[in-house]
């Protein structure tokens, strides 16, 4: 069943994850709001909070829009981005904006955020996620770990992160990767929840219950979750 809305307090406690649309969500987190890629205009984040963390995770249209960021930012937010980002931010009236490469890891108040990366396979330098350019996020807080995947292929530092309590994961040909793809490299790292997004491609959208069988059939352990986001 796809649903708008979910909780999932017995991991995050009081935690609900709003999906807006595509790579568009808000996480709201014990009280501490975070948005990720936030596009569409302010319209699609009424009646949730002013984020206290916006995360961007890289420089196309379906996760940057400068409009969208400048409104929704509130005068207490911090933005954080890759450089690529912050380079087409030169304009921006944002005042708190952290730059975060691939690998870095920051405090900021009860959060760690770390830069994850997020490319392409095969690695080229005309994909259109070239390495080191675009951010994943792993935020971690009273030793819970959400992973938000960004524009990625079954990479081998996917596979490779630990003690995920939630991770989004896309799938969409041919911007990311397979839905078979997607579930095996779930299927390794091994989050206790997986959710699909980012999941609209060129053919349409990806059929995100062929994911959540294939990731069952192999560890039922892990709990896929299916949210609507595509409302429109």
């Amino acid at each position: 069943d796809v649903s708008k809305e979910t909780e999932v307090p017995e991991v995050l406690g009081d935690v609900v994850i709003t999906p807006i649309s595509h790579a568009t969500m808000a996480l709201e987190w014990d009280g501490e709001i975070v948005y990720t890629d936030p596009v569409g205009g302010a319209e699609v984040f009424e009646g949730i909070p002013t984020p206290d963390v916006i995360l961007i995770t890289d420089i196309h249209g379906d996760h940057l829009n400068a409009e969208t960021l400048e409104a929704v930012a509130g005068p207490e937010t911090v933005v954080f981005m890759p450089q690529a980002v912050a380079d087409m931010l030169t304009e921006t009236a944002i005042k708190n904006i952290t730059v975060i490469a691939n690998g870095e890891k920051v405090e900021m108040g009860t959060f760690s955020i770390e830069a994850i990366p997020m490319y392409n396979l095969p690695e080229s330098d005309d994909s259109r996620h070239t390495k080191g350019r675009g951010n994943g996020y792993v935020l971690e807080r009273t030793g819970t770990r959400v992973y938000i995947a960004g524009d990625t292929a079954d990479i081998p530092e996917m596979r490779a992160l630990e003690n995920i309590d939630i991770a989004f994961v896309p799938m969409n040909l041919p911007f990311t990767m397979t839905v078979e793809d997607a579930a095996d490299a779930t299927i390794e790292f091994a989050p206790k929840k997986a959710y699909p997004y980012h999941y609209r491609g060129r053919d349409g959208l990806s059929d995100i219950e062929v994911f959540k069988q294939i990731v069952n059939d192999a560890d039922p352990a892990i709990e896929v979750v299916l949210l609507n986001w595509y409302p429109e």
